[in-house]
């Protein structure tokens, strides 16, 4: 059994927190900045941060495009396509063609 060794650290608000990866995100900064009720506050936080990096924070946004786009972005994974999907779904819309 492997066990990696977490490390104290601080992020630029102060929390501290323990990892044992190179990951920089601060999980306390990542759970204040969830959002509660749209369709980015049902994606593991991965998924959120790519699709808010590229702009994309409603499911208009989302339906401009492909899901072979949407697919390729760092965080996506295949647990996060039915969601996509739902949401999409559930606002008449769906990805571009």
């Amino acid at each position: 059994m492997v066990t990696s060794k977490k490390n104290l650290r601080t992020c630029k608000k102060g929390h501290q927190y323990y990892k044992s990866s190179d990951c920089p995100v601060c999980p306390i900064c990542a759970n204040e900045e969830k959002p509660n009720d749209d369709f980015l506050s049902t994606l593991v936080a991965p998924a959120r941060r790519a699709l808010q990096g590229k702009g994309i924070t409603t499911v208009r946004e989302l339906a401009m495009h492909t899901e072979a786009e949407i697919m390729q972005l760092h965080g996506m994974g295949p647990s996060t396509l039915p969601k996509l999907h739902k949401a999409l779904a559930s606002a008449g819309l769906s990805f571009k063609p």
